[in-house]
């Protein structure tokens, strides 16, 4: 039997950096915590990093918020990132699992967590990248392990197998939680939910689908053939 929202036990984060979008998934309270990134950032417009960030924790207090570093050199990821780990105690600081010439960012990851701050490792696809990243946070600081399943499957691969075998090495770090990142449907919620995700990130597009989880089919069937008679009556056509 198809579960509904209130049964899943997957905790669904709200992808996005435009506040207005922001504060409508806030509250809702399905909704458990929130990312961003630069480039979510940057298509909303942003220019003022510091400041939008100050905007949204202050609205936000409660509930987990990723903001990412944005340098390629690890010494200034790591200033940035203690910076950004002062703006909030619900406040995860996104590090990606390498830099632009694949130079690893275990060592930062590593030092970071061990001295308390919150991290969100990013831009995950191997599950050596798990296996490294797990060694790292195991005893630090409560961490966040972000693997991009639909980016996983955009290349032709099944993500479920890879991330069922994520949330296993997860085990070895009980103060970090898998995060299915990048989904490409509603389905990708009930996959994480039923391999024991603790994660997903959801844009506000998918997020407007929830309703749907568990409609009849035959109704929906339905609503289709309606949709395509009046958007056909609509338009005017004629033969």
């Amino acid at each position: 039997m198809m579960k509904r929202l209130e049964d899943l036990t997957v905790k669904i984060f709200a992808d996005g950096a435009e506040k207005g979008g922001m504060l409508e998934m806030y509250a809702k309270p399905y909704i458990k915590g929130f990312t961003t990134n630069p480039t979510l950032m940057h298509k909303a417009g942003l220019t003022d990093y510091r400041a939008f960030a100050h905007d949204v924790v202050a609205a936000i207090p409660d509930r987990p918020i990723s903001f990412e570093v944005f340098s390629d050199e690890f010494e200034e990821m790591e200033r940035q990132a203690r910076e950004i780990a002062t703006w909030g105690e619900n406040v995860y600081v996104k590090i990606p699992v390498t830099n632009t010439r694949r130079e690893p960012a275990y060592d930062l990851v590593r030092r970071l967590a061990d001295e308390g701050v919150k991290l969100n490792v990013t831009a995950i696809m191997t599950i050596d990248q798990v296996r490294n990243v797990v060694d790292a946070v195991k005893d630090g600081a409560p961490s966040c392990v972000s693997v991009f399943a639909g980016r996983i499957a955009d290349t032709g691969r099944d993500p479920v197998p890879i991330m069922s075998e994520c949330v296993e090495i997860l085990k070895a770090a009980p103060r970090a939680e898998l995060i299915w990142a990048s989904p490409r449907e509603l389905l990708n919620i009930i996959q994480a939910d039923a391999i024991g995700c603790h994660i997903i990130t959801v844009t506000n597009d998918i997020l407007k689908k929830l309703p749907l989880i568990g409609k009849d089919l035959a109704d929906y069937s339905l609503d289709t053939v309606k949709m395509f008679f009046d958007d056909g009556r609509k338009a005017g056509f004629t033969l």
